[in-house]
């Protein structure tokens, strides 16, 4: 098992970004994923959502707080989309390619994941089994996002990298963590 340690950067854009650190790690092995996000700073200056009794699927949540990632099979254009609430809703959407093809991916019917709530901090973890997706022998092109809605409504966004001269969590060579 490699676990890698990552932080996020928020795109550049004409208004500040708010007094935050996003970082967490990432892990495979036995071809189980486990992702975990660390959210500190002024989180009152943040919109998160309250955690829910029942998390449902829900689609566009990424209108709001969110973490995300992207799995992509190393050698192909295939990939999936993973959106985590903060309230405990989720959705994984599965491309054919670049923005092509989007479909909810059937294969999960829940995605269980633990968040834990601090006045100055936000952590949320996951682990699930990929084989319902991605066999244990391909390799996988990750990329690890997070929207964040401030009180205002002004948004950003947080990743790895980014490549575009826009915020785009899709561009395939802002997937650079391989597992």
């Amino acid at each position: 098992m490699t676990k890698q340690t990552f932080s996020l950067k928020p795109f550049l854009s004409p208004e500040s970004a708010p007094d935050l650190t996003i970082t967490g790690n990432i892990s495979r092995e036995n071809n189980q994923l486990a992702i975990t996000y660390q959210l500190t700073g002024d989180l009152k200056q943040v919109v998160i959502p309250p955690l829910v009794d029942i998390p449902n699927r829900k689609n566009e949540l990424w209108e709001n707080t969110c973490f995300e990632f992207f799995l992509g099979v190393q050698n192909s254009s295939r990939y999936w989309e993973f959106n985590l609430s903060p309230a405990g809703d989720w959705n994984i959407y599965r491309f054919d390619d670049y923005r092509r093809g989007m479909q909810e991916e059937t294969a999960f019917n829940q995605l269980p994941f633990i968040v834990q709530s601090h006045p100055d901090s936000l952590m949320l973890s996951l682990n699930f089994d990929l084989n319902k997706i991605i066999p244990s022998v391909q390799a996988l092109e990750v990329a690890i996002t997070t929207v964040v809605k401030q009180r205002d409504n002004h948004v950003t966004y947080w990743a790895l990298v980014h490549k575009g001269a826009e915020a785009d969590f899709h561009l395939r060579d802002s997937f650079i963590i391989i597992l």
